[in-house]
């Protein structure tokens, strides 16, 4: 039987603490978690602390990938694996891989209030919760005469031996090397050059090479890329490399292109003011005032004519 709790103030002798924290108790009936003091008072990281009460605080079947972590939290990628990290090594937190029944395998990760426990096996979870039900089996073949004559032996053998397998319509092509870009394949196996860990299969190099053509497309050069991949990466990874490689290629915004310059305007001349022509009032361009084109024309015939 647990013991008692009580939220009853102290008894009046002892008198209130002269320094310190003053707790001012209030109790809750909903929306709260009960933490154990040994996790609550732990030393280290004041980061593992808050990763573990938070993950504490979820309802079951919440996603707790770093990813998640990191949406929620201000903390970076590689402060918020040290505190998993952590909380794994102190028997806190625990992954285990299960089989389902349609033969995925998948991670469920268990968070213990005191480490050591032992997880219970899960009775046969649900790949698609909510979903649409399983479609009916086949019926089974009906046996040939010859099978029903058959000796307890030989229908034994029949039993225990697998159904063949129905081929495939047409075979499954997986993409290759020589279908991705090369200059993408390229910056990807470069990578080990800067941490020997980052070393990708066939597979996932094919896999992340479009995300590396979007930013060579985007004008981003290959140092960039290289730089901006192996920056600030975990002392150790959790899954293999190519997943943080694919979300940071993924998560990360593309960067603005470079903008064109405008060609050069040809200079234009400056256009003068309209002036009023002292002699017949019409309108015309001057830097100063006084007659227009055809009237000083007119005052230079004027002498000729007399």
């Amino acid at each position: 039987m647990a013991d008692p709790q009580s939220n009853a103030r102290l008894r009046a002798d002892a008198g209130a603490p002269t320094s310190g924290v003053i707790h001012v108790r209030t109790r809750l009936t909903a929306d709260f978690t009960v933490i154990s003091n040994a996790l609550a008072q732990r030393r280290g990281s004041a980061v593992t602390i808050g990763v573990a009460v938070y993950i504490l605080s979820l309802p079951d079947g919440t996603p707790v990938s770093i990813a998640a972590l990191c949406a929620h939290f201000t903390e970076g990628e590689i402060l918020i694996s040290r505190a998993l990290r952590e909380l794994e090594e102190a028997g806190y937190l625990k992954r285990r891989r299960v089989r389902l029944p349609t033969g995925q395998i998948r991670t469920r990760t268990y968070f213990h209030d005191i480490p050591g426990g032992t997880p219970q096996p899960d009775p046969d979870p649900d790949p698609h919760p909510g979903g649409p039900p399983e479609p009916p089996k086949p019926p089974r073949p009906r046996k040939s005469p010859a099978a029903e004559h058959a000796t307890p032996f030989s229908a034994a053998v029949l039993e225990a031996a697998p159904a063949p397998a129905p081929a495939p319509d047409r075979p499954e092509k997986h993409a290759s090397l020589s279908d991705a870009d090369p200059q993408a394949v390229a910056v990807l196996t470069s990578l080990r050059r800067v941490d020997p860990r980052l070393v990708l299969s066939e597979r996932e190099a094919v896999r992340l090479a479009p995300a590396v053509t979007e930013w060579l497309a985007a004008g981003v050069a290959p140092s960039q890329i290289t730089a901006h991949l192996t920056a600030r990466l975990p002392d150790h990874f959790l899954t293999r490399p190519a997943g943080i490689l694919a979300f940071r290629l993924r998560e990360t915004p593309l960067p603005a292109p470079t903008p064109v310059p405008l060609p050069p305007t040809p200079d234009r001349p400056a256009v003068q003011p309209f002036q009023t022509c002292d002699g017949c009032e019409r309108a015309f361009r001057a830097p100063e005032p006084g007659r227009c084109r055809d009237c000083r024309q007119r005052e230079k015939d004027r002498p000729a004519a007399a």
